[in-house]
C-alpha cells in the first residue's frame, strides 16, 4: 500500500499514470472520498502489493439503529461486533438492548456478537451511582454477574465487554473483584471476558474517570483489556486531534508495562470534530463523520494540512457568516500510523469508536496491513 498525498495539480490520471494503476483501482480502495475534483492535502491510497503485518482481533461498536448500508460493508473487517450498549440497575439487573437484529446480522457474516454492560441507567447516562450501588453490595454484584452470564447463554454472544467509567475511586478493588467472579463464571462456559479502560499513563494518574482502573489486576483478571485511546479533542475541550499519535503512544507503552501485550486492543476513533475559533469554554464542537470531514473540505475549498507529532489531519475554514473553523479527522496516514504503532508494541488488536459510518479509507488501510483474524 502507498498512501499519495495530493499537490496542487494532481488528478486521478496523474496520480494512476504516476504508480500504474487505473482509476477504477483508486475510487474502489478510497471509496466516495475521491472525486474528479482532488484535494490538495488529501491522502490517496494507491493500491500495491505489500506484505501483512500480522494477525489481528478487530473489533467495532454499532448502535442498534446503525444503518445497514453502513453495517454490512464493514462487517468483512471485523472479528466482533459490539452493539452499544446494555446498561445496569442498582440492585444488578440490566437495562435491556434491543440487539437481536444485530446478533443475527453479525453471526450471518461471520463476525462474532459481544455482549457490552455500561453503567448506563434507563435514560442513557453513564452513572457513579450505579457503579456504585453495585460495587458496594457483594448481593447486587453476584446478582450482576449471574444475570451477565444468563444474558451471554440466551443471546449467543462470544463474549462481554464491561465498561464501568466513573467509578468512585474508593470502589477500585472492587471493581477488580467483580471482574474475577465475572470471568471465574464465564470462562468454563467459553465465553471470554474484556474490560474497556481509561487511558491512563500512570498508576496514580488523577480523575475520576482513572482512579478506580487498576491496569494490572484488571488486566490479570479478564481475557481482553480495550484501551480507549481517544477524546483527547473532545466536544467541550480545545481544539486537537481525536487521538493524536505521541497521546495514544503515552498511554499503549504504560498499558503493556502493566498488562500483556497479546491481551490489548487499541481503541481507533471512526469520526472528526469541528470547532468554531476562537475556542470558548464550554462551546461544543460538532462531532461529524470522516467521510464529511472530507466532503465539507473540497465544499469549503480547504487545503488539508498533517501535524507531524500527532500524525493527524486538519484544516481551517470560513463559514457562510465569516467565522473561522477548524477541523481534525482521521485519514489513511494516521490510521497507518496507528496501525504501525499496534505492530510496534504487538497489541492483540484493535476497536473502532463507532462504526456507525462506513468509512473506506480507514478499512483499506487496515485491511491493507493486517489480516483480520475470524472467530
Amino acid at each position: 500500500m502507498i498512501i499519495h498525498v495530493t499537490q496542487k495539480g494532481d488528478s486521478l490520471y496523474s496520480i494512476g499514470k504516476m504508480y500504474g494503476v487505473t482509476i477504477e483501482q483508486l475510487l474502489a480502495a478510497n471509496g466516495p472520498t475521491v472525486q474528479p475534483t482532488l484535494i490538495v492535502g488529501q491522502a490517496i491510497i494507491v493500491p500495491s502489493p505489500a506484505e501483512k503485518l500480522g494477525r489481528v482481533l478487530a473489533n467495532g461498536y454499532a448502535y442498534p439503529h446503525i444503518d445497514k448500508a453502513a453495517l454490512f460493508p464493514t462487517l468483512p473487517f471485523l472479528s466482533t461486533l459490539t452493539p452499544f450498549s446494555y446498561g445496569i440497575r442498582p440492585n444488578g439487573t440490566l437495562v435491556d438492548l434491543d440487539d437481536s437484529e444485530l446478533i443475527t446480522i453479525a453471526e450471518n457474516n461471520n463476525v462474532a456478537p459481544v455482549l457490552l454492560v455500561t453503567t448506563l441507567t434507563e435514560d442513557g447516562r453513564f452513572s457513579s451511582e450505579n457503579a456504585a450501588a453495585i460495587l458496594g453490595s457483594e448481593e447486587a454484584t453476584m446478582a450482576l454477574a449471574n444475570n451477565i452470564i444468563a444474558k451471554l447463554q440466551t443471546h449467543n454472544y462470544f463474549g462481554v465487554d464491561v465498561d464501568f467509567e466513573y467509578i468512585p475511586p474508593r470502589f477500585k478493588q472492587q471493581y477488580v473483584k467483580f471482574i474475577e467472579l465475572l470471568h471465574s463464571l464465564a470462562q468454563p462456559l467459553g465465553y471470554k471476558v474484556m474490560v474497556a479502560l481509561a487511558p491512563k499513563t500512570s498508576s496514580d494518574q488523577p480523575g475520576l474517570l482513572y482512579e478506580a482502573h487498576d491496569y494490572a489486576a484488571l488486566g490479570a483478571a479478564a481475557d481482553y483489556v480495550l484501551i480507549m485511546t481517544y477524546e483527547w479533542g473532545y466536544t467541550y475541550g480545545p481544539p486537537m486531534a481525536v487521538a493524536p499519535l505521541n497521546k495514544v503512544e503515552e498511554v499503549v507503552r504504560y498499558a503493556v508495562s502493566q498488562i500483556p501485550p497479546e491481551k490489548l486492543l487499541m481503541g481507533i476513533p471512526n469520526y472528526a470534530y469541528d470547532w468554531t475559533l476562537p475556542f470558548i469554554k464550554g462551546n461544543a464542537a460538532q462531532a461529524i463523520s470522516n467521510n464529511r470531514a472530507i466532503e465539507l473540505a473540497r465544499e469549503v475549498g480547504a487545503e488539508i494540512m498533517y501535524d507531524e507529532t500527532a500524525q493527524t489531519p486538519y484544516y481551517n475554514y470560513y463559514d457562510s457568516n465569516g467565522r473561522q473553523h477548524v477541523v481534525w479527522f482521521e485519514d489513511a496516514r494516521s490510521v497507518a500510523a496507528k496501525m504501525q504503532l499496534l505492530r510496534n508494541y504487538n497489541l492483540a488488536g484493535y476497536s473502532i469508536w463507532t462504526v456507525m459510518s462506513f468509512y473506506k479509507p480507514m478499512m483499506t488501510v487496515m485491511d491493507s496491513m493486517f489480516d483480520i483474524i475470524k472467530i
